[in-house]
């Protein structure tokens, strides 16, 4: 098991050594791996076990690019419903001042559903709840979470400001960069710790 109970990616999970960690039943946890693996936080191998996913970074974030800059491109007439969004960047800026960086990761998360949810979408909505639980085990593995997080503060609020001045064509322009950005930290530290824990031969499925 890795820092603060984090299980690497690659890591093989034994059904004994797992269920005697958490404390809990065989049979539970065979059903938490079914829905994990549902969620593709885990992959099962024919004859070999059940290992955590080693994620492929880049094709999470080209779905993040095609989504988001789609409704960032096309969220209906202004004036939008933005309280959120501007809820979510105040969170960010009062975690940033208090030092809590994961937390300001956990506002950005937010941002970001946010802003899908102005699609008015259910199923764009189940969508994206599916991609960013798949990029919660990366975030796991960053160990300066403030150089990964700290970007956000300034340019969430510039996002925000375009989309409620109507300007679609440079929220658009901001998003693509701020997700650009984003996936150069995480596929950077996510492969070297990946690497560093010996398991970067496992599938990237």
């Amino acid at each position: 098991m890795g820092k603060k109970g984090c299980f690497p990616p690659g890591t093989r999970l034994s059904e004994d050594s797992t269920g005697g960690a958490l404390g809990v039943f065989r049979n539970t946890l065979r059903g938490a791996f079914r829905l994990l693996a549902h969620e593709r936080l885990l992959v099962h191998e024919l004859n070999r076990g059940v290992f955590v996913r080693v994620l492929t970074v880049e094709d999470v974030y080209r779905i993040r690019r095609l989504v988001e800059c789609a409704v960032a491109r096309g969220p209906g007439d202004p004036p939008y419903v933005l309280d959120a969004l501007a809820e979510a960047v105040e969170q960010g800026r009062t975690a940033a001042r208090e030092g809590d960086w994961k937390g300001v990761g956990t506002a950005n998360t937010r941002f970001h559903r946010e802003l899908v949810a102005l699609a008015a979408g259910e199923r764009t909505d189940e969508l994206m709840r599916g991609v960013f639980a798949e990029l919660r085990p990366a975030f796991h593995v960053v160990d300066e979470p403030q150089r990964l997080h700290e970007p956000y503060i300034a340019r969430n609020p510039g996002i925000l400001q375009a989309l409620r001045d109507g300007n679609r064509d440079k929220a658009e322009v901001l998003l693509a960069a701020c997700l650009e950005g984003s996936l150069e930290r995480v596929a950077e530290v996510y492969r070297r710790r990946v690497g560093e824990d010996g398991q970067d031969g496992r599938p990237t499925v």
